[in-house]
């Protein structure tokens, strides 16, 4: 999934920081988590228009039997009033652009469906100024199986 953000990142001076704890197994449709990703790499990248750091934390919570994935950003950050909002459908925080596009408020609300249809859960966390941290939390495969 990085690599298919990388040029993106590097050319937005973006500085990518990864941790893997160790690979949890999950059953899930690798396609579909793909985008979820995908999509919360994207959102931070938009939400640091001067560059910054994204950290990428992948490890076991073994006490709640799920997989956490947490990405995280320097970013402008996301208000109070905003944060019970953002996984509302076509609710969006992104300010057209110079072309006139701006976000669908989609992408936060689809993660979520697509998140729960696998019985996880997502939370974010922000401070304005400071940054925004998305946690994805997948159940782990009891079964042993990748």
């Amino acid at each position: 999934m990085l690599i298919l953000t990388e040029k993106d990142l590097s050319k937005h001076r973006i500085q990518v920081e990864t941790k893997i704890h160790d690979r949890p197994v999950v059953l899930v449709v690798p396609g579909q988590i793909e985008q979820i990703l995908l999509n919360l790499v994207i959102n931070a990248r938009q939400a640091m228009p001067n560059g910054g750091r994204l950290r990428i934390e992948l490890k076991t919570n073994a006490r709640m039997q799920m997989a956490e994935v947490k990405i995280a950003d320097s970013g402008v950050g996301i208000s109070p009033e905003q944060l019970r909002l953002i996984f509302e459908p076509f609710y969006t925080t992104k300010e057209p652009d110079e072309h006139g596009h701006g976000g669908t408020g989609l992408g936060l609300s689809v993660c979520r469906q697509i998140i729960e249809q696998h019985h996880g859960r997502i939370r974010v966390e922000s401070v304005v100024g400071k940054g925004s941290a998305f946690t994805v939390k997948l159940p782990l495969d009891d079964h042993g199986n990748a």
